[in-house]
């Protein structure tokens, strides 16, 4: 007895081979139930609307919903290759196109290399960008009020590079409560209150102080506001008058006349100044060697290593009445402070950190006074030839004294001729000072 419904058989299922399982080419399709099946309901159509006169529209060919290719327009569903859900041609069951399906079709793989030379440029064009907008800026606040060109008999130059660095007394810009704090007093105008040569040249730096009590000749000279030239009189004074006479002018003239060395550039910073650099890089670490104290600097120190701050530093480089020999063991005192001022501030955390970098620059720019020829960039070669007087490349020394005549020092005119002589020739500086 046959089964199948209406007498089916293997041999009369239909042309079409439905339902012959999984030996044929196809997957097996749905098997029609006749005795189950009603007849459809044709849909209700509504009125078509008239169309518009022209070449008759072709119905577009609907795909066959089995799969397979459609017997009218033989379209390829992709069912009986396995890629339904995935494109390309493997037909591995992956999915995707070629290389794996790791990349989607019509997008190509990121390019890191054109990515990474993009950063690198930008980068570049930041820094840059930054870097010229940090000189231009810092350059404009350089106070370039010294007209060296006023000095008058100037020695001729010689090798390597001469600054004045000169820290003066000046109270611009302070408080009365800077005043009090700093123990600077409030007499009117501005003195020096230190001197020094720095020699930069090939054999490294040499820094030279001049105590400001140094007995020496007034030259003639012109003044730098009158115009006016006043002629010698062969008068002997303290080195620091030459500076309340007529300025910085008449103070270069003077150190070159009685050293004959030419100064190339002057730099001089007042009290105020001079306390904010220190503030702004978080203090200067200090060796003091012995405890001293002093009431009008307002000195109070304990030996040892310790971290001095804007205050306490002005009153170290200041004080002169704790000592024996006053001025020449301040002038030690400056040396070994602003060597180690240049050498914590020329640090790369200082120089790459703008937190650190731009109050340092603005605390002293603000402040510092230079003469009309001097650059940016030249002032930074004083600062690093500073920093390398305590780096082991260079030498500190005093201007070498014979003695002590009214108060004031006397220098040692032949050891003073020898040490300019090795210092305009750029050499090896063996003379020694107290």
């Amino acid at each position: 007895m046959n089964d199948w419904p209406e007498g089916w058989s293997d041999d009369n299922r239909g042309g079409n081979r439905y339902g012959q399982g999984s030996a044929g080419e196809r997957p097996e399709g749905a098997r029609v139930m006749r005795h189950v099946q009603r007849p459809a309901t044709p849909p209700q159509q509504r009125p078509a609307p008239p169309r518009p006169a022209g070449p008759p529209r072709q119905r577009r060919a609907e795909p066959s919903p089995y799969g397979g290719p459609d017997e009218n327009t033989g379209y390829d569903s992709g069912y009986n290759t396995g890629q339904v859900y995935g494109g390309g041609g493997r037909g591995d069951g992956h999915g995707g196109g070629p290389g794996g399906g790791h990349t989607p079709q019509g997008r190509s793989a990121p390019d890191w290399r054109r990515r990474i030379k993009i950063g690198a440029l930008s980068l570049v064009i930041v820094v840059l960008a930054v870097s010229i907008g940090t000189y231009f800026w810092a350059d404009s606040k350089l106070r370039r009020e010294v007209d060296l060109s006023k000095v008058i008999e100037r020695p001729e130059s010689g090798k390597g590079t001469n600054y004045l660095i000169v820290g003066s007394d000046s109270r611009e810009g302070m408080t009365s409560d800077d005043k009090k704090r700093l123990h600077t007093g409030s007499a009117a105008g501005k003195r020096t209150d230190s001197m020094m040569i720095l020699h930069d040249g090939a054999n490294g730096p040499t820094l030279v102080s001049l105590p400001r009590d140094s007995n020496v000749e007034i030259p003639s000279f012109k003044g730098s506001e009158s115009g006016k030239l006043y002629p010698a009189r062969g008068r002997f004074t303290k080195l620091n008058a030459a500076y309340a006479m007529d300025g910085p002018e008449l103070l270069v003239r003077t150190v070159e006349f009685n050293t004959g060395l030419r100064i190339d550039h002057y730099v001089e910073i007042g009290f105020g100044g001079f306390a904010k650099i220190v503030d702004a890089i978080g203090g200067v670490e200090l060796d003091i060697p012995k405890a001293f104290k002093d009431k009008k600097s307002g000195a109070d120190f304990q030996a040892g290593k310790q971290t001095l701050n804007g205050e306490q530093s002005l009153a170290f480089v200041r004080t002169r009445y704790a000592f024996a020999e006053a001025d020449l063991a301040r002038t030690k005192n400056q040396q070994k402070f602003l060597a180690a001022l240049a050498s914590q501030t020329a640090t790369p955390s200082t120089i790459l950190n703008p937190f650190k970098l731009y109050p340092t620059m603005g605390a002293g720019l603000d402040t510092l006074i230079v003469d009309k020829d001097m650059s940016l960039w030249s002032l930074g070669q004083m600062f690093f030839a500073m920093k390398g007087v305590t780096g082991g490349d260079g030498k500190s020394m005093n201007m070498p004294v014979a003695g002590f005549s009214n108060g004031n020092v006397d220098w040692d005119k032949a050891k003073v001729k020898q040490l300019v002589d090795q210092l305009r020739n750029d050499e090896t500086v063996t003379v020694s000072g107290r």
